[in-house]
């Protein structure tokens, strides 16, 4: 057989599930994930490898009417991925009605000419009489070449949307060695992993406000251990004392759990070091954004 290899985009509104079915698809977890919407804010890149293909998978951020400069952000980097690849696979739940996000992303999908497959995601949730008449709503949309109901958490249908995806792949040569999974660096994945254990333990509007930034990351290969030093912003003192914690608690169960999966993740001890700053309005300031790589 040719080899194939391109590249994946995988949208859809916020909270439907895509940072699950891309780390269900490389049988690995390199983007975070929680209940939580727009809990991914940057685009992040896995490459799936196969006997005779490569398939490079962005998971991006959920497109959402977007108030502040971070989810505007967010919201273009989404968009602009639609243009840059060979297929998009729009994810959407088995809502009884498409909501305001599926159908701005459907009707921007109606404007470009790349290939789409509709993907009807946490169908382990509804009975199939639920999904017949969304589906049938997308499909007069048009411009699907393909629709798949799937179960990204469970795995039910994912070899099959796998195989769906790498059938509209153009013959071509690898893009990533053999031993590449993501392109993000180490300090990235570190930073989403401590932020991931934050919103796992806070509420209502806390995990919006947090920004996770690596000040220090120290390999020492002799002693097999690295060194992590991370800071913490929120954007007020309220929030300050959340992330802390009576006695600080709060902190040091985020950093237990940031560390432990930080070593699974590594093979490697790790020192993990965290503090929390405050610094208001960080969410609309255009020069830290860029600092901090959104």
């Amino acid at each position: 057989m040719p080899y194939r290899s391109g590249f994946i985009s995988i949208i859809g509104r916020p909270n439907v599930g895509k940072s699950t079915l891309l780390n269900h698809i490389l049988g690995q977890k390199i983007s975070i994930i929680s209940d939580k919407p727009q809990t991914t804010r940057n685009r992040i890149l896995g490459v799936k490898h196969l006997p005779n293909a490569q398939m490079v998978f962005f998971d991006t951020p959920g497109i959402h009417k977007a108030r502040t400069k971070l989810n505007q952000r967010m919201v273009q980097a989404a968009l602009a991925s639609l243009e840059e690849v060979d297929l998009v696979l729009f994810l959407i739940e088995p809502d009884l009605e498409p909501g305001e996000g599926d159908l701005f992303i459907a009707e921007h999908l109606g404007k470009i000419r790349t290939p789409k497959i509709l993907v009807m995601n946490k169908i382990d949730l509804v009975k199939k009489e639920r999904m017949i008449p969304l589906l049938d709503f997308f499909n007069k949309k048009g411009g699907f070449s393909e629709i798949i109901p799937i179960s990204a958490l469970h795995g039910e249908n994912v070899d099959r949307l796998v195989e769906m995806a790498l059938s509209f792949l153009p013959e071509g040569e690898p893009y990533f060695p053999e031993d590449v999974v993501t392109d993000q660096p180490v300090r990235f994945l570190a930073a989403e992993i401590i932020r991931e254990k934050l919103i796992e333990r806070t509420r209502d509007e806390v995990p919006y406000a947090i920004a996770v930034q690596i000040e220090e990351f120290k390999e020492d290969e002799a002693k097999n251990l690295s060194t992590i030093r991370a800071v913490l912003f929120v954007e007020r003192e309220s929030q300050k004392g959340i992330l802390i914690g009576q006695g600080g608690k709060m902190l040091k169960e985020v950093g237990t759990a940031a560390r432990q999966e930080l070593e699974t993740l590594l093979g490697a001890k790790i020192f993990l070091q965290l503090w929390v700053k405050t610094k208001k309005g960080w969410s609309k300031d255009d020069a830290f954004l860029s600092e901090m790589g959104y």
